[in-house]
């Protein structure tokens, strides 16, 4: 029940924030045009109030739920950033509220983060992972250290089986260069072997030749 309660909380101040930038978009509109702002200054001002009220009453459920171990230090600090984010959020609508040189960008920034989106998970629901759950800080120490160490020693044998291919492509290329080598040796012996028979050749028919004659 608390964590539908926090949820829902959540939800309602994301949504708050919204509304107020749109409303600070449309009296802004409304000014440029010449047309009087006065009841949205109302409806801006009695917003921004209730904004405030709402991360308030998040900040103590949240030191509530930390305090009574409903949820980790770890998943405390992560919604507590959340919380903060909301915190800076309504410093910005407020600023631009009372026109204190906030860009529109700023304005844009509240409406595209402001409210829960349809199909988007809510970031206060999420919880942390189960590899995590639990941990206190020197645990999660140790177990970044080990999946660092881990991954060295897989780089370690991955360059280890690189340098072996690489061994081996320099060996092949060695047995190619000699093999090359003997075929050029056997080229020039089957060459030096064919002048030869040619040589022989000519001497035979010259030889026949003489003996015909004499003949």
């Amino acid at each position: 029940a608390a964590s539908a309660r926090r949820l829902s909380l959540y939800d309602a101040t994301c949504q708050i924030a919204q509304e107020v930038a749109e409303r600070i978009q449309e009296r802004n509109r409304y000014q440029r045009n010449g047309e009087s702002s006065a009841k949205l200054n109302v409806i801006i001002r009695s917003s921004l109030q209730n904004l405030g009220e709402k991360i308030d009453q998040l900040k103590d459920l949240l030191l509530r739920a930390v305090s009574t171990h409903q949820i980790t230090q770890l998943e405390g600090d992560r919604r507590q950033n959340l919380v903060d984010d909301l915190l800076t959020r309504q410093k910005q609508l407020q600023a631009s509220y009372k026109n204190e040189g906030t860009e529109p960008d700023v304005i844009r920034s509240s409406l595209m983060t402001g409210g829960v989106k349809r199909g988007v998970t809510n970031p206060w629901l999420l919880e942390e992972s189960e590899e995590t759950r639990g941990l206190g800080f020197d645990d999660l120490r140790q177990q970044q250290r080990r999946i660092i160490e881990e991954q060295d020693a897989g780089l370690d044998a991955l360059s280890s089986i690189i340098s072996r291919q690489k061994q081996m492509g320099q060996e092949i290329g060695n047995e190619l260069d000699e093999q090359n080598e003997i075929i050029d040796d056997l080229t020039n012996l089957v060459e030096n072997t064919d002048d030869k028979l040619r040589n022989q050749t000519r001497h035979v028919k010259m030889v026949d030749k003489k003996s015909t004659s004499c003949g």
